[in-house]
This record gives C-alpha cells, sequence and structure tokens, in this order.
C-alpha cells in the first residue's frame, strides 16, 4: 500500500470532508472509492475505443436507427 500526499484548496478539502462524512466514511476511504470509479471510467472509455476502431460505421449507424425506431425518438 501506498502513502499519497494531496494539495487542496482549504475549500475543497472542508468540502470533502463534510461529503466523507455525510457518506459515513473517512476521507481515506471517500478518496480510495473517487479513485476506483475515475479508474473505472478511464478503462471504460479505453475498451469503447478500442472497438470503436475495430467497429464498423455503417454497422453502428443502422443499430443506432433500429433504436431510434424501437424507442420512438
Amino acid at each position: 500500500m501506498s502513502t499519497l500526499t494531496l494539495r487542496l484548496a482549504d475549500e475543497k478539502h472542508a468540502r470533502l470532508r463534510q461529503l466523507a462524512s455525510a457518506q459515513g466514511v473517512s476521507m481515506n476511504h471517500l478518496l480510495d472509492e473517487l479513485a476506483t470509479i475515475a479508474l473505472a471510467q478511464h478503462d471504460a472509455e479505453l475498451r469503447f475505443r478500442m472497438r470503436a476502431q475495430r467497429g464498423s460505421p455503417e454497422k453502428g449507424l443502422k443499430l443506432l436507427a433500429k433504436l431510434d425506431k424501437h424507442f420512438g425518438t
């Protein structure tokens, strides 16, 4: 396990403390969860971009049109 020093504006620090308190967790736990979310979002975007490079724009547009028709948008 590693230690990380993070410099934050006092107001942001106070707001994060309030958020952690409201969720009933420690600051460490809150920041660990936020880091996990950021990494998961990054991984999902990378997977999407890799699949998009292999995909067919024509098939994608046909699928979107089918969804639009089905959901009435």
